[in-house]
């Protein structure tokens, strides 16, 4: 939660004020546990959810949720999922025929945002997730970002949050 993608999405989000959660994985950071392989992740991610719609501030009629890279390959099942997740941002999803099968079958709101020299996410497997993906669909390539978006944060971020505006 304390890299330059997740900070600059947050702050962007809540400039707009809007609240922004970030958490840690399990074995993250100070966080208890070892890597669960991407499944037991999902369930910090309910988790996080649970404890989010507890608060009294937080409207879970407007619920978002945004996920980079790993994070982006674990929030998009549980956003398609769970029916309180009205909008899923995916920074950098990695590509696979796991996330093209998810990508056909949500049919929420989804923001798909890639850079064109991700070394991660090649430009021709981005391209291939947002034709497969299912509508709604919004497909944002950034000239010039790579995986870690040095340098292309506040495009990013403010993709990002123009998308949950609208939606939320």
């Amino acid at each position: 939660m304390d890299n330059n993608v997740i900070l600059a999405a947050s702050s962007a989000l809540v400039e707009r004020s809007t609240i922004a959660f970030m958490f840690n994985f399990r074995g993250v950071g100070g966080s208890h546990g070892s890597y669960g392989d991407g499944i037991a992740e999902q369930e910090d991610v309910k988790a996080a959810i649970n404890w989010l719609v507890s608060q009294p501030v937080v409207d879970s009629n407007r619920l978002g949720l945004l996920g980079y890279s790993f994070g982006a390959a674990v929030a998009l099942p549980v956003a398609c999922d769970d029916e309180r997740v009205k909008a899923v941002a995916l920074v950098s999803l990695p590509p696979g025929s796991s996330q093209l099968s998810q990508l056909k079958g949500c049919t929420k709101p989804k923001l798909i945002i890639c850079g064109t020299n991700d070394f991660v996410v090649p430009l021709d497997q981005a391209k291939l997730m947002n034709q497969e993906a299912a509508e709604p669909k919004q497909f944002e390539l950034i000239s010039g970002a790579d995986h870690f978006w040095v340098g292309y944060e506040a495009v990013m971020a403010e993709k990002a949050a123009d998308f949950f505006e609208k939606k939320l």
